[in-house]
């Protein structure tokens, strides 16, 4: 593929800028979980957010890869958005709820779409000192997150620098935000280096036109959400592990752990029972409108989305059948443990995925309407105990409508049966 000179300047920017990004981002995730069984976790940011795609797939993830956990989650985007803004609202709208851990995304709106200078740094340090101190104050922990990126096509238009500009100016945010979460002593999530990594890697191979910061440039499509929820989810301390199926293939003995159990094993036809499911992908190899085609050139799959099959002892090949799909594999491959996640995208567990995807998409638009269209609006109620207690009657109402909510969303993960079929030969 021809490299075009718009091209050449995003990778001329990105070495510039972001050497080391990946290092960064693992760096940034410190090891071990910080949710803890039953915590409240809180998605909060702006317009970006309420799109509500990262924070359905964080959410999503929690449910159906990480059961366990029983994390509940909320979300909290408003459009237009920025750090000092939610500092003004989150004592009523936020703080009531009792969160454990919140995840922040900020600095897109605070970078006010110029250059960067001073000014914009210091109104959002200023803006998320207050809510870093505040959910400290509440005994909450904080993912710090950096803002995304523009997109370097659909932003710049015909002004080659017009991207430049504005992703330097949110890498300054960046650097801010980087630098707050290590002050506080808070995990830090670089959306930023996240998004700016897979858009260089994404755009080398599929073009320019490839839009990882969405139509607008600033609004990603279901391919810049994924990333970011990749940078939140590693923020978290999540390790990636979602279960082992083994088999020996000389004694016929397997096992599998991690949500899921054999109830069936002849001749190499293993019947699995999993009440925990892998990660799936939506759309095709070229669509930025799925998640499927950021994969490549992303490390969702290897460090968040790992289920893996182990056959020892074969003395040669073998094909392996999951679903519909067939897929070929050495012996060694296979003794190393393949992650099925990643092999078979088509999957047996896409279908149960997707109803867990869709319980959480409709809780997440009745949080949208609950915060924005109600509880936020006590804050210009009169100030009387009479509306007080109202107020607090409406909200307790409203948490328990999407308590209900969140139920059902997490009824929606069920045991599953499915079929691996191991053929030697392949």
């Amino acid at each position: 593929m021809k490299i075009t000179s718009s091209c050449l300047t995003l990778l001329a920017f990105a070495a510039a800028s972001l050497f080391g990004a990946v290092d960064e981002i693992k760096k940034s995730a410190s090891p071990g979980s910080i949710l803890k069984k039953g915590a409240r976790l809180a998605i909060v940011g702006d317009s970006i957010t309420e799109q509500k795609q990262y924070s359905k797939f964080i959410e999503t993830y929690l449910l159906a890869c990480m059961p366990h956990l029983e994390v509940q989650s909320l979300q909290f985007g408003w459009g237009g958005e920025t750090a000092p803004g939610f500092a003004n609202r989150m004592e009523n709208d936020l703080v009531p709820w009792k969160p454990d851990v919140v995840t922040t995304c900020y600095g897109m709106n605070d970078g006010r779409y110029r250059k960067y200078d001073e000014k914009i740094g210091e109104a959002y340090e200023k803006g998320m000192r207050r809510i870093l101190d505040r959910m400290k104050e509440s005994g909450a922990i904080v993912v710090v997150g950096s803002p995304g990126v523009v997109d370097s096509q659909t932003w710049a238009k015909n002004d080659p620098d017009r991207d430049k500009v504005y992703n330097e100016n949110l890498d300054q945010l960046r650097q801010i935000a980087h630098r707050l979460a290590d002050e506080n002593g808070f995990r830090f999530a670089d959306v930023f280096g996240a998004m700016m990594d897979s858009m260089v890697k994404s755009k080398a191979a599929l073009g320019e036109a490839y839009h990882v910061g969405g139509r607008d440039g600033v609004h990603p499509a279901a391919n810049g959400h994924l990333v970011m929820a990749y940078a939140f989810l590693k923020g978290l301390g999540l390790d990636g592990n979602l279960g082992t199926v083994t088999l020996d293939w000389k004694s016929g003995a397997a096992k599998a752990e991690g949500g899921h159990k054999v109830v069936g094993n002849a001749s190499g036809t293993l019947t699995l029972e999993s009440t925990r499911y892998p990660f799936c992908f939506s759309g095709d190899a070229q669509n930025p409108n799925g998640t499927r085609s950021i994969l490549p050139y992303s490390s969702f799959n290897q460090d968040l989305n790992r289920f893996t099959l182990v056959v020892k002892g074969l003395p040669g090949g073998a094909k392996v059948k999951w679903g519909a799909a067939t897929k070929s594999f050495s012996s060694a491959q296979l003794a190393a443990g393949i992650n099925l996640a990643a092999e078979f995208l088509e999957n047996p567990l896409i279908e149960p995925f997707n109803q867990v995807l869709q319980a959480v998409a409709k809780k997440q638009k009745f949080e949208t309407h609950m915060i924005k269209g109600q509880i936020t609006k006590f804050r210009s109620s009169p100030k009387t105990d009479q509306a007080r207690a109202a107020n607090e009657v409406l909200r307790k109402k409203l948490f328990a409508e999407n308590d209900e909510l969140h139920q059902s969303a997490k009824e929606a993960v069920k045991a599953v049966r499915h079929e691996l079929v191991i053929t030697p030969g392949g």
